[in-house]
């Protein structure tokens, strides 16, 4: 006891807390740079498998024997119809929609969606086990049910939640990009080194736009159908944005017009609708502010004014 109180009453908490709140603070500073590096690495991984995948799927096709195709065309048949009907495929784009590209992650998701409702169901169970008090079975019947349907749709509203902020984010950050992207077309750059310098250069700024634009330049360079790069790329993202580029690219390839001209009218179209979403934004933001000002800034605004008052007016008649 003597230590400590000698360590504290001597100065040497003060030390303590002071290489502490240092620690803390060159931490907070290195922060930033920090996940810059760890951005561009994770990007250069992303691009890097992206280009050995479809480099392994472009040498598998080549080795199919021609006895093989017909076969092979029967099971990929087979295959899709499974899922779906099973809605795999839906799930999975879901999944890349938010980020998710690692084979078991469709695996986990639809796992996760079988395994909570029961989770959630016994822990419902033991829960009502340790209450005391009498439930009826049909009110237990149906906290039962809401348990499994929440434990259901749990995975589902984390995985569009997630697909839906990356949307927005890429929504707000595609016009600018689109932009340099006309500058260095214009310049005389070919699209797919535009599109795959630009991505380099978007990696600080918008990590998930760099990704997607990254893969999509390694499917223009690999892939023999440029169309087909462009629609997994509105795939991918899912956002109003990623569609109407793609749409416009694919135009004006099979119609041979500039794609200068297009990329210049979509950034115009893009910067309207991103203005746009900010002016409904503002508009809606008075109701939503209505019922936090009235709970929680009302009340404190009337004990600050009607409080001085009160205590004068209750010292006064107390005294009388």
């Amino acid at each position: 006891m003597n230590g400590i109180y000698g360590f504290i009453t001597g100065g040497g908490m003060t030390i303590f807390l002071a290489v502490i709140f240092t620690f803390v603070s060159v931490f907070a500073m290195l922060l930033p740079l920090i996940n810059k590096i760890e951005a561009k690495e994770k990007y250069k991984d992303i691009i890097t498998d992206k280009r050995r995948e479809l480099f392994d799927q472009a040498r598998k096709k080549d080795a199919v024997k021609i006895d093989d195709v017909v076969s092979s065309k029967d099971s990929l048949a087979t295959l899709f119809k499974l899922e779906k009907l099973s809605g795999a495929r839906k799930a999975r784009l879901l999944l890349v929609q938010a980020g998710y590209r690692q084979p078991k992650a469709l695996l986990v998701y639809l796992l996760s969606r079988m395994i909570l409702p029961t989770v959630f169901i016994v822990l419902v169970f033991l829960f009502l086990q340790n209450i005391n008090k009498p439930i009826a079975d049909a009110l237990k019947l149906l906290i039962y049910c809401g348990a499994g349907i929440i434990g259901y749709f749990l995975p589902y509203t984390l995985v569009k939640n997630t697909a839906q902020k990356r949307q927005d984010e890429i929504q707000i950050t595609f016009p600018d990009a689109l932009d340099m992207m006309l500058i260095c077309v214009q310049g005389g750059i070919g699209i797919e080194s535009a599109i795959h310098r630009i991505a380099e250069r978007i990696v600080d700024h918008s990590p998930i736009l760099a990704e997607e634009l990254g893969i999509m330049s390694a499917e223009l360079a690999m892939l023999n159908d440029r169309k087909q790069a462009y629609r997994s790329f509105a795939e991918r993202v899912g956002s109003s944005a990623a569609r109407t580029f793609v749409n416009a690219m694919i135009q004006a390839e099979q119609y041979g017009s500039s794609v200068s001209n297009a990329m210049r009218v979509i950034g115009e179209e893009l910067r309207d609708m991103r203005m746009a979403n900010a002016e409904n934004k503002a508009a809606s933001l008075p109701p939503k502010l209505t019922v936090p000002m009235i709970l929680f800034f009302l009340p404190v605004l009337f004990v600050v004014i009607l409080g001085p008052a009160v205590i004068t007016a209750s010292r006064t008649f107390g005294g009388q």
